[in-house]
């Protein structure tokens, strides 16, 4: 499993594009072969803040979703609406197994 939280800080006056490009692109990535699960997350408590919580059955498919025609035209789409350039965090799955996440 590859995981990773993609955190995202939005100019205010950006946050309602940024999250009707998102949310193309994430209604694409979960449809990808090798694409676990893709949430877009918004702060309760700081709207212009943004997770994306990326879960992919391996690297390859990580890097594969990086050349999909979705995700370049999200990526150039939302490049200016960002207050700073977005930090991934990578994480390792503990639970659940990975069973628990592919089906």
């Amino acid at each position: 499993m590859h995981i990773v939280h993609v955190h995202i800080h939005v100019k205010a006056e950006s946050v309602e594009s940024f999250i009707q490009a998102t949310l193309q692109n994430a209604s694409k990535s979960v449809k990808e072969q090798g694409v676990a699960r893709f949430d877009v997350l918004q702060d309760a408590r700081d709207f212009t803040h943004f997770v994306l919580v990326e879960v992919y059955k391996t690297q390859d498919d990580a890097l594969k979703h990086k050349e999909t025609e979705h995700y370049l035209t999200w990526r150039d789409t939302v490049s200016d609406m960002m207050e700073e350039p977005r930090t991934g965090v990578p994480y390792k799955n503990l639970f659940p197994d990975e069973d628990g996440w592919v089906s």
